[in-house]
């Protein structure tokens, strides 16, 4: 929309990662006072990772106001996660916070069974959470980086997949957050781009491999979008323009994914499996 702020923007302190929306400016748009619901998630559960804030937030408020109970799983940002907390049971929803490492297998297995005991199941799994930082060259990324960022984007998807597979009914969806860089990758995002090349691929043939037991799997595709991951691993010129390199000339809010989010979740979208939705101001991906 046109009211949404375009670069350039102003100077920043840098944001130790992995940010903190209360540091950012502007401030992003979690739909917040936009989002109205219409029951399309009534009575679901929902467990999202990195739900404090950016993305993770705009999704978990939109499907609290569809309606669905929600586990915010999130690292250490506990006045973030509280914020998202306060607005889901604005919502008249119940919201379960877990904070902890997804890097650690047995972590997203104990997120899955906290929802399990405390929400009553698990219909839905956003797994949104990730890590990225910018290099300029490949001698620049240490092997601890490159791992790291393996552990976060793909290990811990796996992980949350398989533990949350074994509680879902037919019906059931999972959605994974992918990148424009999945197809278009940029250099300076060498690792991270790798990884959502991996998630959109783990995401299609997990759709073949559900399809018997009536659980979907899909992924969207964001291209820029202004979250707390941004400015805590972007500087200078890069960050002022961030999100010109898209038609809309702007980045993305976190309020605009938050729609394809719950398409994907929805029940009545039960012929949508091994798709990617592309959320990129613009840029197509073909």
């Amino acid at each position: 929309m046109s009211h949404y702020p375009k670069p350039p923007f102003e100077e920043q302190q840098p944001i130790p990662m992995p940010g903190r929306t209360r540091d950012m400016k502007p401030v992003p748009d979690h739909g917040e006072k936009s989002y109205r619901g219409s029951g399309r998630l009534a009575g679901l559960k929902a467990v999202i990772t990195g739900a404090d804030s950016g993305i993770g937030r705009a999704v978990a408020i939109a499907y609290a106001r569809e309606g669905a109970d929600v586990l915010v799983s999130y690292l250490d940002e506990d006045e973030d996660a509280q914020e998202t907390k306060r607005h889901i049971e604005e919502a008249g929803r119940k919201a379960v916070l877990v904070a902890g490492d997804i890097q650690s297998a047995d972590h997203c297995r104990s997120i899955i069974e906290t929802a399990v005991s405390e929400l009553g199941g698990i219909d839905i799994l956003v797994n949104n959470a990730a890590h990225q930082a910018t290099f300029s060259w490949i001698d620049d990324i240490s092997d601890e980086e490159w791992e790291l960022t393996f552990r976060v984007n793909i290990h811990a998807m796996f992980y949350l997949t398989k533990a949350a597979v074994a509680h879902m009914k037919p019906g059931s969806a999972i959605i994974n957050t992918a990148s424009i860089n999945s197809d278009s990758p940029s250099p300076s995002l060498l690792a991270y781009a790798t990884t959502k090349g991996a998630i959109q691929n783990f995401t299609g043939g997990l759709a073949q491999l559900l399809a018997e037991k009536e659980i979907r799997a899909n992924c969207v595709a964001p291209g820029p979008i202004w979250t707390p991951l941004i400015p805590s691993t972007m500087t200078g010129d890069r960050l002022k323009q961030f999100g010109t390199q898209v038609p809309m000339q702007r980045p993305g809010q976190p309020a605009e994914l938050a729609t394809a989010y719950v398409m994907l979740a929805d029940p009545l979208s039960s012929y949508v499996s091994g798709a990617t939705i592309a959320v990129t101001g613009g840029k197509p991906i073909i």
